[in-house]
């Protein structure tokens, strides 16, 4: 009888073709415009002077008016979606592109509920989603239970997309940290939004692989308790760049090229532990733990080699 160990077999797959697919150049690579000069230094900076004083702050999310329309509704459930200007700070606002400068969200709600009876799920996007069809299918079962669904478009991603990124490869470095920081204010805010303006106390924010990262940072950041639920995410960026299959879809050759032209010849291990160092700032073991570490759900997988 011969036995095959699934977990093995599928990293193998995943990895040789994530190989093939960056060597055969049918999509571009991640980051072939480079680190992102003076948006990423700013961005590190911001962060650096961030973290010393991160756990005694509860900062207060920022207040946002979205402006709504109804997409349908029926007998039992209805679809708005909302517009709102991006709750990031002015610094942050002047790194983002233009065309990320509106957040866009979609809002299912069952009918017939007051709001104090209900709940709802904050869902954010992994890597690659772009719209917001996915996250709503996951929502229509939790009608049932008078849980409504909230699903938040990623800066970089669909209507939010800059025009000369292809797909979900980010054209910059700075540009996954910029998604990263937009995502969890604007997540804030929202949920704030659930609270202040809906009336609905039970409030919860969840994510698959990306999303699940940011959720588990804005579970640790927001100052009220909320139920939180990262879903087969790595607790950073480094593991899936660094490490992970998209180490394959990553423009080493152009990231090596920007720094050997700013210092002196760097080899490709140099060029990698920048940046290790440059994604270390995405780790959610830096952050907080949050206000209510019961109503934290943490989904995982692993692989025997």
């Amino acid at each position: 009888m011969v036995t095959v160990n699934l977990g093995l077999l599928h990293y193998v797959v995943d990895h040789v073709y994530g190989a093939l697919m960056h060597r055969s150049k049918i999509s571009p690579p991640f980051f072939s415009g480079g680190w992102g000069g003076s948006k990423l230094e700013l961005l590190e900076r911001m962060i650096t002077q961030l973290f010393p004083d991160m756990a005694g702050q509860n900062w207060p999310p920022t207040s946002i008016q979205p402006i709504w329309k109804t997409v349908w509704e029926s007998r039992t459930a209805c679809l708005r979606e909302g517009v709102f200007r991006t709750s990031c700070d002015e610094q942050l606002l002047s790194a983002l592109p233009p065309e990320c400068h509106n957040a866009r969200v979609a809002f299912l709600t069952p009918k017939g509920v007051p709001s104090h009876r209900m709940a709802c799920v904050v869902h954010l996007a992994g890597t690659g989603d772009h719209t917001f069809e996915r996250r709503l299918r996951l929502g229509g079962p939790l009608l049932k239970e008078n849980i409504a669904t909230m699903v938040l478009e990623s800066p970089f991603y669909g209507q939010r997309r800059p025009s000369l990124q292809r797909g979900a490869r980010l054209l910059c470095v700075s540009d996954l940290l910029l998604l990263g920081s937009a995502t969890i204010g604007e997540a804030r805010s929202l949920l704030h939004w659930l609270d202040s303006e809906e009336g609905i106390g039970k409030m919860g924010v969840c994510g698959l692989s990306m999303g699940g990262v940011h959720a588990a940072m804005v579970g640790s950041l927001h100052p009220t308790p909320v139920a939180t639920l990262p879903f087969l995410s790595p607790h950073s960026a480094v593991v899936a760049f660094c490490e992970g299959i998209l180490k394959h879809a990553t423009a080493w050759e152009a990231l090596r090229e920007e720094l050997a032209a700013q210092h002196a010849a760097m080899t490709l291990e140099e060029v990698k532990e920048r940046m290790r160092n440059v994604l270390s700032h995405t780790d959610v073991t830096r952050f907080p733990i949050p206000k209510n570490p019961n109503a934290v759900i943490f989904v995982a997988a692993t692989v025997s080699i």
